[in-house]
């Protein structure tokens, strides 16, 4: 929605301000040039990319329109679904939890949560954590080690895309001097006739310059940078489940585990500690 709206205040701006300064807008309606920047910045994505890496581009694309999941609403969510975990371990034994973790979509206790089993890092993050924790032998350190090594190599992959995307914008201004290069070229040929024919031809040149760089600085670059911030979200959400699943390893009550992934998430997405207990104490009568 954000970006929606943002993309309608750029638009407004240059437009608002092209008219008022009684510019017509039939000049910049230039599809050729838009053909040759928009098919030339297709072109280096795929030259310069692996297929991954351009799946991950639309996937990012499509993620930024659609705004970032992590609100205070989905973070509580999240803290109910940990003390679940975590209290059902407690009373049955971790043993008993290797069957959820290896059908979770079956499982009675994470299927009441199904936007932690639609993100599937995060969720093979948790259960192949805890199938670790379970299996013995490896001290809460390693693991500790473990979820770190994971965040990070998930945090550089989802950063390529944002990376990629980043070099398509910053590749647009020059694309843009390529059509409008190609535009004068055209407008050579054409010296020599009606003035107003030439004039109109050196305008679609200069608009294949105008659009390469509002392409860049109004939209590609801010889509890249949303992209990065979603991105960041994603690994402060993994690194909730980090300190959640760490602080109960060691041996920690379920509550004090809970609370301990609690203060791991940014203050202004954080719940409170009100709800959060409020929120659990709901989940312990209805469980009863």
């Amino acid at each position: 929605m954000y970006i929606i709206i943002g993309a309608l205040i750029v638009l407004g701006s240059i437009i608002g301000g092209y008219l008022l300064e009684h510019g017509n807008l039939h000049v910049l309606l230039q599809p050729a040039e838009l053909v040759i920047i928009g098919g030339a910045a297709l072109g280096t994505i795929f030259i310069a990319n692996p297929l991954h890496t351009i799946i991950g581009i639309f996937k990012g694309l499509i993620g930024a329109l659609k705004g970032s999941p992590y609100n205070a609403a989905f973070y509580l969510e999240q803290l109910k679904m940990l003390n679940d975990v975590f209290v059902y371990a407690r009373k049955h034994g971790m043993a008993k939890l290797e069957s959820d973790l290896d059908e979770p979509e079956k499982s009675q206790v994470f299927s009441k949560y199904p936007k932690f089993l639609a993100d599937h890092h995060a969720l093979h993050f948790f259960c192949d954590t805890v199938r670790m924790a379970i299996s013995g032998g490896v001290g809460h350190l390693e693991l500790d080690q473990l979820m770190e090594l994971d965040i990070e190599v998930h945090h550089h992959e989802g950063g390529e895309p944002v990376a990629a995307l980043t070099s398509v914008a910053d590749s647009l201004p020059g694309l843009g001097i390529v059509a409008a290069v190609l535009g004068v070229v055209i407008t050579m040929g054409s010296i020599g006739g009606p003035p107003e024919e030439v004039g109109h031809k050196v305008a679609a040149a200069l608009v294949g310059t105008f659009l390469g760089i509002l392409m860049c600085y109004g939209f590609f670059g801010p889509l890249a940078s949303n992209m990065s911030k979603i991105n960041e979200a994603h690994g402060q959400y993994l690194n909730m489940l980090r300190m959640g699943v760490l602080a109960f390893i060691k041996g920690m009550p379920p509550s004090l585990a809970v609370e301990f992934a609690r203060r791991s998430i940014p203050p202004h997405l954080r719940p409170s500690f009100k709800d959060t207990e409020a929120t659990l104490k709901g989940a312990a009568k209805a469980a009863a």
